[in-house]
């Protein structure tokens, strides 16, 4: 029986290359998306507005950590069941991990807004951009159920080996985020002035509408993984499921923790040295978003090919595969970087403006660090092999 998806024929390189492009395109809409509105909050509202978002944003990623480690468990366990042609079994997991994210995320956006001051205060928030971020981060923390249903459908469906899908939703998304973004903060037409606050709403209302374009698509084009009838019933964990998302989510999570958790301690060190070097490791992160896609993309699409190739006791591939991965990898790594380093001047100014000392900041930091990202993308590629196989 041959299912659309099915990753464990053909040529391996071709493959991945096929199966990564969607999601490399789509991580380079989400990096698009947020590059033009941080262009928006720079351009429109200024230096402090920057270093807010900054901040909000950092501890977004950290909250998304764990979530993204139950994503990843589920695409495993799907990948598996899909290769071993268990359609059952897979929507099973694609339930139990849809009603596992939902609870979690009602429990994340609550405490998230409760708890928000404390956030912005442990990070050392430059006083200047304090209230800007706890407005940008308390709205945006309402969009967090919709933004974790979204990743878990979008991470599920990798997992049965549909990007495209994704994809699809993610450009509508992007063009909403982008268009309501100046229309929000400088309250053109009948929208309100809005300010900071603007920019959020807009990632929110986009968020919700992608969450519902999501499902449609889901029973619109009847993939694999849409539940019907008795199927809805999936939606309640069962233990046996809930054991193992948890057992291996958890530690998958964890890896992103620590990896977001790094990016808090940065990101607090970097409070310490005042608001203008804040700013400049703001726009740093939205330029160096942009060199971590292919790792994301690459290692993600590894993760699913290998789990694919176990479930059909094709373990003979899996070496290959992670190679192709690697060597994709820094190629495209390689090339960016390349790409970018004589126009990184230009590009910062983007976001910061051309007559602020940011940019200097920005550019000594680059110089250092942007390299680190080749053996960092190789990195995830094995971390996407071993989470296959479910080593944590």
């Amino acid at each position: 029986m041959h299912l659309r998806g099915d990753l464990t024929q053909g040529p391996l390189m071709r493959s991945l290359i096929i199966f990564a492009l969607p999601q490399l395109l789509g991580n380079l809409l989400q990096s698009l998306n947020g590059s033009i509105n941080a262009v928006w909050v720079g351009q429109l509202l200024g230096e402090q507005a920057v270093a807010a978002t900054a901040n909000a944003n950092i501890v977004m990623f950290l909250l998304f950590g764990l979530t993204f480690g139950f994503g990843m468990a589920a695409t495993v366990r799907i990948g598996q069941f899909f290769g071993a042609r268990d359609l059952d079994a897979a929507r099973r997991t694609y339930g139990s991990a849809i009603g596992l994210t939902l609870a979690i995320a009602v429990t994340v956006s609550l405490l998230g807004w409760i708890f928000a001051p404390r956030l912005l205060d442990a990070l050392a928030t430059p006083a200047a951009s304090y209230e800007a971020a706890l407005t940008y981060l308390r709205i945006i923390l309402l969009g967090v159920p919709a933004m974790m249903l979204s990743l878990q459908l979008a991470m599920g469906l990798r997992g049965s080996g549909d990007a495209r899908s994704p994809l699809n939703v993610m450009i509508l998304s992007t063009l909403i985020d982008v268009i309501l973004n100046p229309v929000l903060i400088l309250g053109l037409g009948p929208a309100p002035r809005m300010g900071i606050a603007g920019s959020a709403t807009a990632a929110v209302i986009a968020s919700t509408v992608s969450l519902c374009a999501q499902v449609g698509q889901l029973y619109w084009k009847d993939l694999p993984l849409r539940l019907r009838g008795v199927e809805l019933k999936y939606l309640r964990p069962r233990s046996e499921e809930l054991s193992y998302l948890i057992s291996k989510g958890l530690p998958m999570g964890a890896q992103m923790l620590v990896i977001s958790g790094a990016g808090v301690v940065m990101i607090g060190l970097v409070n310490r040295e005042g608001l203008t070097m804040t700013a400049a490791y703001g726009a740093l992160l939205q330029v160096w978003n942009y060199i971590g896609m292919p790792a994301m993309a690459i290692g993600g699409a590894v993760s699913a090919m290998v789990a694919q190739h176990i479930g059909a006791m094709r373990e003979d591939r899996v070496d290959a595969i992670s190679g192709a991965g690697a060597m994709a990898n820094i190629v495209m790594t390689g090339v960016l970087i390349a790409l970018l380093l004589p126009f990184d001047r230009p590009v910062l100014e983007l976001f910061l403006g051309g007559d602020t000392g940011a940019v200097p900041l920005a550019l000594h930091i680059q110089d250092l660090a942007i390299w680190t990202y080749l053996p960092f993308g190789v990195t995830i590629v094995l971390f996407g092999t071993l989470r296959a196989y479910g080593v944590i």
